[in-house]
């Protein structure tokens, strides 16, 4: 393989797919030979996207195995739930490495997926070969590696906020309550009455209480940290907003823990990984502050009086929670910076 890699988006009019495309051309050893869509092959991409004019490969290509092969090195797939079980072996027989944005290879047991995607899993054998791609977590895995599934998107804010406390068993793992808003985006480009303007506009609404499909992908992730099984409340709200995650969580502390001892264990924890900042006592993230980036940012406030404490996790659901992540992914992959293309700052205001 030369120094360039050739790299395919299946699943290319999607936002996710947008965005690996946005991002993919800040990259300087990536180049892009590939967008693939089912549902509008033989279409220029611009029509579903004008801003990607004289930007990107003008026309989608059809799913088809061997001419991805023949033209990419490594695949991302942006695509919906059930997907990426039938094409991922598919694409990895065929020589392929694959970054899965979609949750299908994030759960280890088929039993867990079943039941919480509701749809057939993939087999155990394809399962096993997956990584799970969070990266200030499990990067060393992801280096070196063939087939990674990316973190989900609440998932993914999270995990980073509570994974150092756990590890170092700072909180009771089974106080756990985790309180999570994301903007609309996460919904993605379907148009259903749920994300119609006149429904989410000036409103503010909780979905999916109990049933989320991130809840095993956080309980499965936390469970590994710990070393033992761990059950956690979650619940997820949307919010009139495009872009960004807040998750705020909440647990009962082990033993006498200030402000200042968390955030000195999450700078130790996050030592140079570049995009997970703690912020210094008493400031509080906002989702605003990562727009457009590939930052997670984390505050704390412990509570003295309930011996509890909450910390406040943001990001952008499309770039940490999704694409950026993927390309964080491809470079520990590939054995290079994993800051590479995508060392860019948060959109503001």
């Amino acid at each position: 393989m030369s120094n360039e890699l050739r790299a395919a988006i299946v699943g290319a009019t999607g936002y996710g797919g947008a965005e690996l495309i946005r991002l993919l051309q800040a990259h300087p050893f990536v180049r892009l030979t590939s967008v693939i869509s089912t549902s509008s092959a033989g279409d220029p991409i611009v029509d579903g996207f004008p801003h990607l004019h004289n930007i990107v490969l003008n026309t989608l290509d059809e799913l088809e195995v061997e001419l991805i092969a023949g033209k990419a090195d490594l695949v991302f797939l942006a695509t919906p739930a059930g997907v990426s079980i039938g094409l991922s072996p598919k694409l990895l027989a065929a020589g392929l490495k694959v970054i899965d944005l979609s949750g299908d290879f994030r759960l280890k047991s088929p039993d867990v997926y079943e039941k919480w995607y509701k749809r057939k899993a993939a087999d155990e054998a394809d399962l096993a070969k997956a990584v799970y791609g969070l990266c200030e977590a499990f990067g060393d895995e992801a280096q070196g590696a063939d087939f990674i599934s990316n973190p989900g998107c609440y998932a993914t804010s999270t995990l980073l906020g509570l994974i150092p406390a756990v590890k170092a068993g700072w909180i009771d793992p089974s106080s756990i309550i985790i309180d999570a808003k994301s903007g609309v985006s996460g919904a993605g480009r379907g148009v259903n009455l749920g994300v119609h303007f006149a429904e989410v506009n000036e409103n503010f609404s909780a979905y999916k209480l109990n049933k989320h499909q991130h809840v095993p992908e956080i309980e499965q992730a936390l469970g590994r940290i710990a070393g033992h099984e761990v059950v956690t409340t979650f619940t997820t709200h949307l919010v009139p907003m495009t872009r960004g995650i807040m998750s705020t969580m909440y647990a009962t502390i082990k033993g006498e823990r200030s402000d200042e001892d968390f955030i000195q264990l999450y700078r130790e924890y996050y030592e140079g990984r570049r995009f997970v900042r703690i912020r210094p006592q008493g400031k509080w993230p906002s989702t605003k502050e990562v727009c457009g980036s590939n930052y997670c940012d984390i505050g704390f406030a412990v509570d003295e009086r309930t011996g509890r404490v909450t910390i406040i996790s943001v990001e952008d659901n499309m770039v940490k929670g999704a694409a950026g992540q993927a390309i964080q992914n491809l470079n520990l992959m590939m054995g290079w910076d994993e800051t590479t293309g995508l060392l860019f700052a948060p959109m503001y205001p």
